[in-house]
């Protein structure tokens, strides 16, 4: 690992010139190009405002909208990671083949560019959090928060661009597999609707799916005590969901740089 490290810090000047492709290439031919970053978050709180409103899912729920909007705000980092690590590998095999360079840039540059967007929709969701009231007493722990995100987004990363360069049925399975982790994470309801199910010294068991804990402490840290229908959970349930977020990050190293190596074979 540190031997990644040190070769990545040799060519950040790469990693630089790929981030900066990667968010060219997403607003490529759009008439408002980056403006979209900040305008995309502030139409998503208007549109679910007037449906929730519409179909009454904040009835008797204050706050509920600041919590929905929060959670698919913070999924949308992990979504966007998922959808575009299919081509971290197969959308550079010129690069892969021809030049020299440590792959593990790839990954690490779709995700720094996906965390650039994801920061300028939070700022945009701060503002509507504080325009509601919202305490945001935490807000400056999210950082650490981020940072295991980004490396939850990062192992996945790697795992999946391996997948598709040699089996890609990835694609397709991915389509399926995010939609369920989509709805068996508390996107939409809070934890505790998982945990009514759960004796209590099993309480932890939701928390192995690592977005739980990642959504819940956002959640905890942006809205306090104002979130709906949601009570304190033990921390060493979070903990739970960190040591995931590691485990999935050592494993998707691990198998990319074991991978790697026959890229250009397969390509």
């Amino acid at each position: 690992m540190l031997e990644t490290i040190r070769a990545i810090w040799m060519r950040r000047e790469l990693l630089g010139i790929l981030v900066i492709r990667n968010l060219k290439i997403r607003y490529k031919g759009s008439v408002l190009g980056f403006f979209w970053s900040l305008l995309s978050p502030a139409l998503l709180i208007v549109i679910y405002g007037v449906f929730a409103a519409i179909l009454r899912f904040n009835a008797g729920r204050p706050h509920y909208l600041e919590f929905l909007v929060s959670g698919i705000v913070v999924w949308q980092f992990l979504g966007m990671c998922l959808n575009d690590s299919l081509h971290v590998v197969l959308g550079n095999a010129n690069l892969v083949k021809k030049t020299a360079f440590p792959r593990f840039i790839l990954p690490i540059s779709m995700v720094l560019a996906n965390l650039v967007n994801f920061l300028l929709t939070l700022l945009v969701l701060v503002v509507y959090l504080l325009f509601a009231g919202m305490p945001l007493l935490g807000f400056y722990l999210i950082p650490v928060v981020l940072l295991l995100q980004m490396m939850l987004c990062l192992g996945l990363a790697c795992i999946l661009s391996t997948s598709n360069v040699f089996m890609r049925d990835t694609e397709h399975i991915l389509g399926i597999g995010s939609l369920a982790w989509f709805f068996l994470s508390p996107v939409f309801y809070p934890i505790q609707m998982q945990l009514e199910f759960l004796p209590e010294h099993l309480g932890w068991l939701p928390f192995l799916n690592p977005m739980a804990g990642i959504l819940y402490a956002y959640r905890t840290l942006m809205m306090g005590a104002l979130m709906p229908d949601t009570h304190a959970v033990p921390g060493w349930w979070l903990l739970v969901s960190v040591a995931v977020c590691l485990v999935v990050f050592g494993l998707g190293y691990f198998v990319f740089q074991r991978a790697q190596r026959a890229f250009g074979d397969v390509l």
